[in-house]
């Protein structure tokens, strides 16, 4: 909230606000951190945080927070003995008070992201499975083509082409159509992304680094299709290859 009413948190001290028109102005004196209070992975809400007994406040002469949530960093957090220490520090203050709702903070992220956390493990299972499929249709169709044209390889050995050259040309070949591809994909991709853009966090649709990589590994899986077959089929002799139907 300090940075949309006043672009910087230092800026918002001293400030006054209210909670209505017609509401007591009240002085800002303390700027605290962000907190997603629906979830992690839900945007930080613009809140303010009222003292635990105000006057004036919202028309009521007298307002009083009951409840008070407390969180407590430990290296034993989790554990029976650390919760019961702090147990007894409260009681020690008013043995009435009740603990309710004690809990770590990673049980409060499972839980924030756990429809999250499955829907991204389906969609990640598929996309692996995708993305196999992809590596595996790249290869087989470019292996195939080189096994077709096995022929003009020995042709051009013949006429005296070299086979690292044969070899190069295949791979120009395949990285040209895999780049065709990749193209056409990320601008695919760049569409449909926009349509989960709830279920990334602090990531964007766009994210450079994921669409890097993928290229990246289908131009490899694209080179490896290219090169192998066209490896093999140079190593036969060009007699043999001129043979083949």
């Amino acid at each position: 909230m300090a940075r949309e009413l006043w672009r910087t948190p230092a800026a918002a001290l001293g400030k006054r606000i209210r909670e209505n028109p017609k509401g007591t102005w009240r002085e800002i004196v303390v700027v605290v951190g962000d907190e997603r209070d629906d979830g992690v992975n839900q945007e930080a809400t613009t809140v303010v945080y009222w003292p635990m007994m105000v006057r004036d406040l919202w028309g009521k002469p007298l307002v009083t927070q009951r409840g008070q949530a407390f969180a407590i960093r430990s290296r034993r957090t989790g554990s029976a003995s650390f919760l019961s220490e702090v147990r007894r520090a409260v009681w020690s203050v008013n043995p009435d008070l009740p603990n309710a709702s004690v809990e770590t903070m990673q049980e409060v992220y499972d839980r924030s992201m756990a429809r999250t956390a499955f829907t991204l493990v389906m969609l990640s299972i598929a996309a692996g499975v995708a993305l196999l499929l992809g590596i595996v249709g790249i290869y087989g169709a470019v292996s195939y083509t080189v096994s077709q044209r096995t022929r003009e390889i020995g042709i051009r050995i013949a006429l005296g082409a070299s086979p690292p050259a044969v070899r190069q040309m295949f791979v120009r070949e395949g990285l040209l159509l895999t780049a065709i591809g990749v193209a056409c994909g990320i601008a695919a991709a760049s569409g449909l992304t926009r349509l989960m853009k709830t279920l990334l966090f602090e990531v964007s649709p766009l994210d450079p680094a994921t669409y890097c990589a993928v290229s990246m590994l289908l131009a490899a899986a694209a080179l490896l299709a290219s090169d192998i077959p066209a490896r093999r089929a140079t190593a036969i002799e060009p007699v043999e290859a001129l043979r083949v139907e």
